[in-house]
């Protein structure tokens, strides 16, 4: 079961300017391969399938913590396009044909299907996959491909990080780059308790530290590369038998977080009247409000 708090895990500055291009790019890390909805949906099917959960608690509780932070970044990423893509277009007569900076966008989804927000679906318009799933049910085998699916995601981070320098998709992929090292390094830790192996050995992949991203430093320096949070209030806690000692690359100590981070505001985003979005005229408001008026007895 999970709770919803209405808040981003972190800020993301306001956007200077509309940049559509970035926007498709930036997709990638929602809905491709190694995207958020992939990272989120592997670890939500490997948490529901898991055997054995008392036996193996801590491994169970590491990849259920994650799963609930995946959540997050799914919704920290779209806010994140969807911000990009804030001023596109204007309001116009339809004969005007408000729309027509959309034709010479990468993606034209954005202004016939979604209203110029996010999609389920990576940079080149594809809808994102069930089949990017894998949950073979053999823990060794998940931890393992775990750990090269957080390595995957980083590559395209840092590769989508160095097509746009846009302040706001800069910030977010600053940030998940951090916390994405944390769930390498996580994983790492896991398959060495399960086998014995020391995969940590094996990071970075790619062989460059955050420090080479300049949006990726101050979240270091809030010593977001050391903390694995719970997401819960109570549960999950034996994740410290893994998340424990220090981070090999900086020699900080490892934290659990039982709970989540304090998190900020999700901005409102405001109408497109040319996109029909959300369609509620102000006329229609007033009676909306009259409604809700009248069933809360007022």
């Amino acid at each position: 079961m999970f709770q919803r708090q209405n808040r981003l895990q972190i800020e993301l500055p306001p956007s200077p300017y509309a940049d559509a291009n970035a926007a498709a790019a930036v997709q990638e890390l929602l809905g491709g391969k190694f995207g958020e909805m992939s990272t989120l949906n592997n670890y939500l099917y490997q948490s529901f399938n898991f055997r054995e959960k008392k036996k193996l608690k801590p491994f169970y509780d590491l990849v259920a913590s994650i799963t609930a932070e995946e959540l997050g970044h799914v919704e920290l990423v779209s806010t994140a396009i969807n911000m990009v893509l804030t001023g596109t277009t204007s309001p116009g007569d339809p004969d005007s044909a408000p729309l027509r900076p959309g034709v010479d966008k990468r993606n034209s989804y954005f202004f016939i299907a979604t209203a110029q927000t996010s999609l389920a679906g990576d940079s080149m318009g594809r809808p994102w996959a069930g089949d990017y799933v894998f949950n073979s049910g053999n823990l060794v085998l998940d931890l393992l491909h775990n750990f090269f699916l957080e390595c995957g995601a980083r590559t395209h981070k840092m590769r989508v990080y160095e097509m746009t320098n846009h302040p706001t998709a800069r910030a977010m992929i600053g940030y998940l780059l951090v916390r994405g090292g944390v769930h390498v390094l996580a994983y790492a830790k896991a398959l060495e308790v399960a086998t014995g192996v020391d995969i940590k050995k094996l990071i970075p992949i790619p062989n460059l530290s955050n420090d080479h991203f300049e949006a990726a430093r101050k979240y270091e320096a809030m010593g977001l590369g050391n903390k694995l949070y719970t997401f819960s209030p109570h549960d999950f806690k034996d994740v410290v038998l893994i998340w424990n000692g220090q981070n090999p690359q900086t020699g900080a100590q490892l934290e659990v977080i039982q709970g989540a981070p304090e998190g900020a505001p999700i901005p409102d985003l405001s109408g497109l009247p040319e996109e029909f979005a959300p369609g509620i005229t102000p006329e229609e408001f007033m009676e909306i409000a009259q409604r809700l008026k009248k069933n809360a007895g007022l």
